[in-house]
């Protein structure tokens, strides 16, 4: 069905344009409102229904409840990346601490120690081997002990100079686009996650509840249908012979059935194309069937405590608003 009932007419509607009709010139339709489908964002359980059918609520009401699933573990995923992100940046706009840098002098001093003892132990291995007294295997040996030593120095004054520095501006900056990209991401699965509660988007009366407590319904299907509260409006098809001084702006005259009185009302809008068989496959005798879609303003705030769907009839008053 549409998402706004319409009542179909039949060839009656098109005898309705004519003067020599019983209808006197009158187009039939039905009140209607607008119907809003609230459509369910994944397949999780439903766990929690608020509302029943036919209850009122305001906009932003809770309605409907689904289990996150497994949108939590993406979540908490999401969560704990962004942490670890604000703690790096934060490291590194800090920049060492006092303890680092004493450690690593300290590093550096026996660095140094050990260097220079094995520096010295060469020279007396040096010394053996000139002498005939150890080989000289064990003067490459002692060489590479040298070298080692002198590595391991270099290695830790450069780690000492990287600290005394401070960190580098492009690494804050890295730290900052890391931060910012897993800011969005959690932004991202907390958008999907919201729509796992299905809210109001506007005030309204709850029509229909597809699905139980408990179900999992299919991606995609409405878990709420509304009726948006408000003035309604006539939705009518309009027959070939009035279509031309039925234009937008037009005032109407509306009765509904089972109302004391008339209510006013301006066209709203008037579909360009027939509503059935296009107009150039007909004769001009068929023509005089075809239907356009109207919709109708009402004008009195006393037309919203009418119920939506009572079958309406619509007269021209030959006035402009």
């Amino acid at each position: 069905m549409n998402l706004r009932a319409v009542l179909t007419l039949s060839g009656c509607i098109a005898l309705a344009a004519c003067d020599n009709s019983p209808y006197g010139g009158q187009i039939l339709g039905t009140l209607e409102r607008d119907r809003l489908e609230l459509i369910a964002e994944s397949n999780e359980p439903i766990v929690e229904i608020a509302v029943r059918e036919g209850d009122a609520v305001p906009a932003g009401a809770t309605l409907l409840r689904q289990e996150l699933g497994s949108m939590q573990a993406r979540l908490d995923q999401a969560v704990a990346a962004r942490n670890v992100a604000e703690r790096r940046l934060a490291e590194l706009v800090k920049g060492p601490r006092a303890q680092e840098i004493t450690e690593a002098r300290a590093a550096l001093e026996s660095a140094r120690s050990m260097q220079e003892t094995e520096t010295n132990e060469y020279v007396r291995v040096q010394d053996l081997v000139s002498r005939k007294l150890v080989s000289q295997s064990a003067l490459e040996q002692q060489r590479a002990r040298r070298d080692s030593a002198a590595g391991t120095r270099k290695q830790a004054e450069a780690r000492l100079h990287l600290l005394l520095e401070g960190t580098r501006v492009e690494e804050v900056e890295q730290a900052e686009a890391s931060l910012k990209q897993a800011q969005a991401a959690l932004v991202e699965l907390q958008t999907s996650a919201a729509r796992y509660v299905v809210k109001a988007p506007r005030p309204g009366r709850v029509e229909a509840i597809p699905y139980k407590l408990g179900e999992r319904p299919a991606p995609g299907t409405p878990l709420i249908v509304m009726l948006a509260d408000g003035t309604p409006y006539a939705r009518v098809y309009v027959p070939e012979p009035l279509r031309t001084k039925f234009l937008p702006g037009t005032r109407i005259r509306v009765h509904v059935d089972g109302r004391d009185g008339e209510l006013t009302g301006v066209v709203r809008f008037v579909s360009a194309e027939a509503a059935f068989t296009p107009y150039y496959a007909l004769t001009q005798e068929d023509r005089s069937r075809l239907s356009y879609l109207a919709e109708i303003d009402l004008e009195e705030s006393a037309a919203a405590n009418v119920p939506t769907g009572m079958p309406v009839q619509v007269e021209l008053t030959n006035e402009k608003r």
